[in-house]
């Protein structure tokens, strides 16, 4: 299951935003080569968001897989070194949920979207999960560039981080579970073992999806919290 809009737990943030106006010395390599993985993946998923918004209007559904699809798939693929990040410790982020969340992407570019192009073509539900996945990925990888930068999130920022998943995250996974489910069809003609595995991956998104929610819950409240208490001080 993916985070249709649920950003991820941290996996560049490996320093405490810094107050804005502090002091700040030299980034470190790790700093240096987190900032700019996380601004190459911003301008990336960028792009991916800024060519389905005027796809959609200029050539409809069927528009924008001729136009998106390739670049999205190895754009989500790079995110493969996020694991290797959590892996070497470069990041504090849950290898588990790590893992999950990547792999689920992978699934549907790869699995669905490259492997039976005729499920998405003219499927709005193909856009909708581009769009969910772009808008919340612009907004954590630039979340991360801000924190690692040292001059502070900006409260807006926060803001987007921690409550755009209330609408982005079901957006984006009932696109995933209906591509998914669109797929099994032409699966049993294909391969009838894939037909299964696409089942089997349907049954654990339910229960998967919730605890990828919760955890963003768990971090939101923590989060707000903490920004209320420095409000009130």
């Amino acid at each position: 299951m993916s985070d249709g809009s649920l950003p991820r737990p941290a996996p560049a943030e490996v320093e405490a935003p810094q107050t804005p106006g502090r002091p700040s010395s030299p980034p470190s390599l790790r700093t240096g080569y987190l900032i700019l993985y996380n601004f190459v993946s911003t301008i990336l998923w960028l792009t991916v968001l800024g060519r389905v918004a005027l796809t959609l209007p200029l050539a409809g559904t069927q528009g924008v897989r001729a136009s998106v699809a390739e670049f999205a798939k190895w754009t989500q693929t790079l995110a493969v070194l996020e694991v290797g990040h959590a892996v070497s410790g470069i990041v504090r982020a849950p290898l588990l949920t790590t893992i999950m969340q990547v792999a689920s992407r992978l699934l549907l570019v790869w699995g669905i979207v490259h492997n039976f192009p005729a499920t998405t073509t003219a499927s709005p539900l193909y856009s909708s999960m581009l769009l969910a996945w772009s808008a919340t990925e612009v907004v954590r990888y630039s979340y991360f560039v801000a924190s690692l930068w040292g001059d502070g999130v900006p409260r807006w920022l926060l803001w987007l981080r921690y409550n755009m998943f209330f609408v982005l995250y079901p957006l984006g996974i009932a696109s995933e579970c209906w591509l998914v489910y669109k797929a099994i069809a032409p699966a049993r003609t294909w391969n009838l073992a894939w037909e299964y595995v696409l089942r089997g991956i349907l049954f654990v998104y339910i229960p998967g999806s919730y605890v990828l929610f919760t955890h963003m819950m768990a971090q939101r409240r923590k989060v707000m919290r903490g920004l209320r208490e420095r409000k009130d001080a």
